[in-house]
Parts: C-alpha cells; sequence; structure tokens
C-alpha cells in the first residue's frame, strides 16, 4: 500500500516538474530576449544608452522587494496562488511594453515584469511540499532543481537567438517582436493553472505587515543606493547616506522579528548553521553570476592594441555568452546527478570551489580567447550547480511552512550582492580608466573584479564547511506522510 502511494506520489511530481519546466523556459525567454534588443528599444524610445540603466537597475530593485513578500504569502495561502499572481502580473508587464512608447510607462512596465523572479523559489516549494508526502521531500528537490535551471538556461539562449531575428523578420517593428514573450508568459499561465496542484500551507498563519514594511524600506534603502551608486558614482555623499540608513533599519526589523510568533523572517532558522552559510553564499554568489557580467563584455570587447582584452566584436561576445551558458545547463545537470551520490553539502563546496577556481584563473590567464573561455566553462559549472542548489537546500533546511521564504531569500540575497558588485565594479573600472596614464590601472581594474568575485566565492566555499554533514538530506520516512492525499 505504501509502496503504490509512494509510486503515485512519484509520478505525480515528475508531472510537477514537468509543467514548472516550461515556466522555467518561459523565465529564461524573458531574461534572454530583450538583450540583443536594447540598441533598438533605445532609438524606439528616443533615450540615450545609458538611460537603459534605470530599467535593469528598477527591475532588480522591484525584485528584491517583492521577492520575500510573495514567497511568504505563498507559504501563507498556498504556493500556486501566488505562482499565478506573478505571472499574472509578469504577462500584463509584457504587454504593457508593447504599448509604452515613453520613458516613464517603458520604465513602470520593465520594473513590474521583474515580478518573474520569484518563480523559482515557488516551484522550489512546490516541489518540496510534492516531495514532503513522499518523505523524499530534500533529493527530489535538489534533483528538480537543476532540470528547472537547465530549462531557464535553454529558454535564454533561445531568446537571445531568436530575438533579432525575429526582429528582422517583422521588418522592425518593436511592437510585433515585443508581443512573442508576452505570448509565452501568457500561454505559461495556463500551464500552470491546469497542469500545476497546490501545496498544503498550514493553518491559521498571519502576515507580519509591520516587519515586513520594516524590511521593505531597508531593503529599498539598500537597493535604491547600489543604483545611484552605479549611476551617480562614489563621490556623491547622499548615496551613502541612503546607503547607512537602510543598513541601520535592518536593527529595529531584528529587534522586532525575535519578539514575533509567526515573523515575516524567521531569524531563529536563519541563524542555525544549515541555513545562515546558505543565504551568505547566495550574496556572495551573487557578486560573479549578476555583477561581473557587464565587466566581462567590456573586457572582451576591449581593443588588444591597449594592452589587454580580446577586440571581439557583439556577434563573438555573444557566443563566448552562449558558452558560459552551456557550461551552467552542464553544471546544473551535473548537479542533479551526483546529488544522488555526494553528500548535498560536498556538492555545494565543490560547486562554490569552482567559481572561485574559474574568477581566480583570470588573473594569470587572460590574454587568449581560449583562455577566457576556459576560465568561463570552470566558473560556468559551479555557477549553473549553485543556481539549482542555493534555493534547494534553503528550502530543504526550513521547517515546514516556511520553505518558500527561505528559498526567496537566496534570491534577494543574489541580487543585493550583485547590484552591489555591479556599483563597486562600474566604479572601480571607471576611475581606472580616468586616472591611468597608460592602460596598465584599467587592466588592473579588471584584476580587482576577478580578484573579488573569486575571493568571495572562495569565503563562501569555507563557510559552507561550518554547515553540519548530515544537512539537507532526507529526512526519515514519516509514518503520516502515507496518509496523506495525492492529489
Amino acid at each position: 500500500m505504501v509502496t503504490g502511494q509512494r509510486r503515485s506520489l512519484g509520478a505525480a511530481t515528475i508531472g510537477l516538474i514537468g509543467f514548472l519546466a516550461l515556466v522555467e523556459l518561459t523565465s529564461g525567454i524573458l531574461q534572454g530576449y530583450y538583450v540583443p534588443l536594447i540598441s533598438d528599444l533605445v532609438k524606439h524610445l528616443g533615450i540615450h544608452d545609458a538611460d537603459f540603466n534605470w530599467f535593469e537597475a528598477a527591475q532588480l530593485l522591484l525584485s528584491a522587494l517583492v521577492v520575500p513578500v510573495l514567497a511568504k504569502l505563498g507559504d501563507m495561502f498556498g504556493h500556486k496562488k501566488i505562482l499565478l499572481v506573478s505571472t499574472a502580473v509578469t504577462a500584463l508587464a509584457s504587454w504593457w511594453l508593447l504599448l509604452a512608447g515613453d520613458f516613464t510607462s517603458f520604465l513602470i512596465a520593465w520594473a513590474l515584469q521583474g515580478f518573474y523572479t520569484v518563480w523559482l523559489p515557488l516551484e522550489v516549494a512546490l516541489i518540496f511540499d510534492r516531495g514532503r508526502r513522499g518523505g523524499m521531500a530534500a533529493s527530489t528537490t535538489r534533483r528538480a532543481a537543476g532540470l528547472l535551471v537547465v530549462a531557464l538556461e535553454l529558454g535564454a539562449i533561445a531568446g537571445a537567438l531568436a530575438a533579432g531575428r525575429l526582429f528582422e523578420a517583422f521588418g522592425g517593428n518593436v511592437a510585433l517582436t515585443l508581443s512573442i514573450p508576452a505570448i509565452a508568459v501568457s500561454l505559461v499561465f495556463f500551464v500552470i493553472l491546469f497542469g500545476v496542484p497546490e501545496s498544503e500551507p498550514l493553518p491559521d498563519r498571519k502576515l507580519d505587515g509591520t516587519g515586513f514594511v520594516i524590511l521593505t524600506l531597508a531593503l529599498l534603502l539598500v537597493s535604491s543606493s547600489l543604483a545611484f551608486l552605479r549611476i551617480n558614482g562614489s563621490e556623491t555623499w547622499w548615496v551613502w547616506a541612503i546607503m547607512a540608513a537602510g543598513i541601520l533599519l535592518f536593527w529595529p526589523f531584528v529587534r522586532y522579528e525575535l519578539r514575533q510568533k509567526d515573523p515575516a523572517i524567521d531569524l531563529r532558522v536563519l541563524r542555525q548553521p544549515n541555513m545562515w552559510p546558505v543565504q551568505i553564499t547566495a550574496f556572495l554568489f551573487g557578486i560573479s553570476v549578476l555583477g561581473a557580467q557587464a565587466p566581462l563584455s567590456t573586457f572582451a570587447g576591449t581593443d588588444p592594441a591597449n594592452g589587454y582584452g580580446l577586440g571581439l566584436d557583439s556577434s563573438d561576445r555573444s557566443t563566448l555568452i552562449g558558452v558560459y551558458l552551456i557550461s551552467m545547463i552542464v553544471g546544473a545537470l551535473l548537479f542533479s546527478f551526483v546529488s544522488r551520490f555526494m553528500r548535498p553539502r560536498v556538492a555545494l563546496i565543490v560547486a562554490a570551489f569552482l567559481v572561485a577556481a574559474g574568477s581566480l584563473l583570470f588573473l594569470p590567464f587572460h590574454a587568449t580567447v581560449t583562455q577566457v573561455i576556459t576560465n568561463m566553462v570552470i566558473a560556468g559549472l559551479g555557477s549553473g550547480a549553485l543556481v539549482a542548489a542555493l534555493p534547494a537546500a534553503a528550502a530543504a533546511a526550513a521547517p515546514r511552512g516556511q520553505t518558500g521564504i527561505a528559498a526567496g531569500l537566496t534570491n534577494t540575497t543574489k541580487t543585493i550582492g550583485g547590484s552591489f558588485a555591479s556599483a563597486i565594479f562600474g566604479i572601480v573600472l571607471l576611475q581606472g580608466a580616468v586616472e591611468a596614464a597608460g592602460t596598465a590601472a584599467s587592466l588592473s581594474g579588471y584584476m580587482i573584479v576577478w580578484a573579488v568575485c573569486g575571493g568571495g566565492a572562495l569565503v563562501a566555499a569555507v563557510l559552507l564547511f561550518f554547515v553540519p554533514k548530515l544537512a539537507f538530506a532526507d529526512s526519515e520516512f514519516a509514518p503520516e506522510a502515507v496518509k496523506e492525499p495525492v492529489g
């Protein structure tokens, strides 16, 4: 009886993963589709190239704010419900982009499209809930997360490859070109509606509104200060004042949360040895996976006559990024495979060391395309594994009823880490270019970027040694698991 029910649960879980893979494929399309169109969108809106930074900053800011709230609401009311809400908002924003003909309306629509960033944490929570009923929540979620990341990266590659070609096929019609991702998100709404079962939230939960208000204000101040730091520069005093105010707000937030029975974020769970290293790793990982993208692109495009750089045109740079994305796919697949035989903690440590090695290898080896690709592949293998592993590990470390918020926090901390690194790296490279008598200081700026990325990943790998050896493994099969309904 138990065996038959576990088989039924396993089949249902496989079906769930298949539907959620379509969601992540769409998420990847959103992330890859617009990048080749940036120059055309700038012309369409009649703005400057630098103004596009505001779109990216606004979306990163909004995602940092909404992910914790939406993830918590998923824990309270059901992860499918919130996944549907976030998908509906993303679809409406995607359609709004077709009609937005000015900077302000496009900025608002672009920011609202960032609701898709909560999809992966909610999906992890859905899979974890389904696996919990069969006593295999942690292992099922790890393997599924790897497959979801594969779908994500495939979608990003497909989106990036299709966008430019569709733009040409549509005769340069911006609205028609932008309709493709809007259609994709709209279709995936119905995939979720009819194909994804609801999770089982704990009853009698309350939303800690005051806690979320304080947290939102703190994140708003910190994230916006990082955006202003990137745009206005480090010499702007009020940027640092905003950042300090945001950091100081975390103190009353902590004091308030520790007094709550059902807090917005359970800090007692966060300080457990199987949770805090994961969240810090997500922050440090964000430095390399999000913050170093622009420096890598500019380095690859720099003319070697300047004393450094690869001199690649936009097409070759796209190929370089494509190789990195493919290595992330391989890393996610390897993580999904080796997690069957290797302790989850060890897999996380190995992945972090790969990111560190790939980044630090740039310091001595960056003169040729072959060297750069080798470094990127090594870092990409670790990055693909970490993108899959971190939300799954956080979900496994969280008590029942907090899997969504735990997985969502890895996304928020990663985003903040990437925003911080992007702002700092931009300043370092700009000052190096302005102050240098030759090109040595500019190259030293890139050296700093690679050293920070590698050093951050190295610190993360060391911190993960503090995680208990048997963390993130399946718990003993509970008798009540077989008593819960399949459907």
